[in-house]
């Protein structure tokens, strides 16, 4: 037990879309307990739960105004807790988000320190003065768009919010606010979860001297739809005081049996470095970026990061995610890339599942849901708002977890706060479970072939370097993976491996020549000195 994450395999829950209880059209903890029968049943060994405190919702709970309640949209503390007793009969363990990055204006620490500058929280929020001009002290932007400071008349300063205006950003160079957080993490650990995901864990510290971020280096194609992304940000995050808040929330961790962290790499350049810098002896117990989680489907690309992980951060631990509740789904997002739907949602599963490190499922990509297409105004997510309509809002992926084909697809008896619409009902779980061949099955079958080799939970990958479209890698010397990320077919030459082994799509072994059909893929038994030519 003393290391239950290394390998695991979580499965992101959004408490707002996975499934409603009380028919009022959004999710809550009640309809996620009823629900972790599935999860469990798919092989997992976690759940996270996206933020489910006392919010006034303007980014969807990740605008906390109370960081030790439940929001009653969601439930109550005794609702949890039962959640946390199911879970653990289950022989699932339980992850919440925690977003101490930022708050709400609404809570009541920003209320107190908005006040004046003398009051006991003055100082628990960065607040600066303006330069002489009046501007704000430096170019930093939000990443909601505009200047990541907005004035505040009562204390005549500028406050900063790396996100909304309404998310202001704590003062981590205050030690009481170091402190306080401490006790926040302490107060659900006491409560029985086994671990924290950490939103935005590369934000928390700033320059203290403001100074400006520069202009991204990086030659683009198109022009960037947020101008955030048009910095390289040196300075409004990253800062090398992160890492001792790491080392700290360890600590608090290290006081607790059989706990775990992970932290969310929200950062454009080095994302890779950053996570091997994070999860660093004595810090988190794992980090995950969105690398993974753009329109790159290639064997270079899937190769590449790996290797770059293992070899720049032999003493950390990734964890891989291919999508997550700010992107684009990945069955919508390496659509070109699949000779159907459902073959590219299988092979991407077997792929993230055969991967070293830690992985992360987004609920619904195990049965290959997509997103959904929206119109402006069934937007409720600011990101979607602002920048309509490049970049894509983050709705489109939240929409909720689809059950069966009635209309709502299970998820509620009331109107859903975002619509179920008929090509996301057509890839429910009712029409998948036993069916042979669905993609539902497939994960299953994936997650138990994981789960049941000491080489795919945690041995080392030693890759083949062979033309597109073909990724080929070893796991301990034991396991010889191999996917065709294609909708073409191709043949390779396969030597020191004998036997396909675990769940394999439009693969034939015959001899040492291995046949994979489109998006076909194949895990073989090593009984040699492995060599795979294309």
């Amino acid at each position: 037990m003393a290391e239950w994450w290394r390998g695991s395999v979580t499965y992101q829950v959004y408490p707002r879309s996975f499934q409603d209880d009380n028919g009022d059209g959004i999710g809550d903890l009640k309809g996620i307990t009823r629900r972790l029968d599935h999860i469990a049943g798919l092989g997992c060994d976690a759940v996270w739960l996206s933020p489910f405190f006392t919010s006034p919702m303007l980014d969807m709970g990740y605008d906390v105004a109370d960081y030790t309640d439940v929001d009653p949209v969601f439930g109550t503390l005794a609702d949890f807790d039962a959640l946390v007793e199911r879970a653990h009969g289950l022989g699932l363990k339980v992850i919440i988000d925690q977003v101490l990055n930022h708050s709400s204006d609404k809570h009541p620490f920003f209320a107190e320190s908005r006040k004046n500058r003398e009051n006991d929280k003055s100082d628990w929020y960065i607040w600066v003065d303006p330069r002489p001009d009046g501007t704000p002290p430096c170019n930093w932007l939000s990443v909601f768009g505009g200047p990541a400071f907005t004035w505040d008349a009562r204390r005549k300063q500028y406050y900063m919010h790396s996100f909304l205006p309404q998310q202001p950003d704590f003062n981590y160079r205050n030690p009481a606010v170091v402190e306080y957080m401490e006790s926040v993490l302490r107060f659900w650990l006491d409560r029985g979860v086994d671990g924290f995901r950490f939103d935005t864990v590369n934000y928390f510290y700033k320059d203290a001297q403001f100074r400006n971020d520069a202009a991204d280096y990086r030659v683009k194609m198109k022009v960037d739809g947020n101008p955030y992304e048009m910095q390289y940000h040196l300075f409004s995050k990253g800062q090398p005081e992160n890492l001792g808040w790491m080392e700290r929330i360890r600590r608090v961790m290290d006081e607790y049996t059989d706990r775990a962290t992970v932290g969310e790499m929200g950062e454009a350049h080095h994302a890779i470095r950053m996570m091997g810098e994070y999860t660093a002896p004595g810090r988190l117990h794992q980090c995950y970026s969105f690398e993974m989680m753009g329109y790159d489907y290639s064997a270079a690309f899937f190769r590449g990061k790996i290797e770059e992980f293992f070899t720049g951060a032999p003493d950390g631990w990734p964890m891989w995610a291919f999508s997550n509740h700010d992107v684009v789904r990945q069955a919508s997002r390496w659509a070109k890339h699949g000779v159907s739907q459902d073959a590219l949602a299988r092979q991407a599963g077997a792929l993230l599942l055969s991967f070293q490190g830690s992985i992360c499922l987004w609920e619904g990509e195990e049965i290959g849901q997509t997103d959904t297409e929206l119109v402006f105004e069934e937007l409720t997510d600011p990101q979607g708002i602002n920048f309509w309509p490049e970049p894509i809002g983050r709705d489109n992926t939240r929409t909720p977890m689809v059950w069966d084909a009635s209309p709502n697809g299970g998820f509620s008896t009331g109107k859903p706060w975002l619509p179920v619409k008929a090509p996301q009902l057509a890839r429910n779980v009712a029409a998948q479970v036993g069916v042979a061949g669905s993609v539902l099955e497939t994960y299953r079958a994936m997650l138990a072939f994981r789960k049941g080799s000491d080489a795919l939970l945690a041995g080392a990958t030693q890759f083949f370097h062979l033309p597109e479209p073909i990724l080929a890698f070893t796991r301990d010397d034991a396991v010889l993976c191999v996917f065709n990320l294609s909708p073409e077919a191709v043949a390779l030459a396969v030597e020191g491996a004998s036997g396909l082994e675990g769940p394999s799509q439009d693969a034939v072994l015959d001899g040492t020549l291995l046949a994979l059909g489109p998006n076909g893929f194949a895990f073989l038994t090593v009984d040699g000195a492995v060599s795979v030519r294309a």
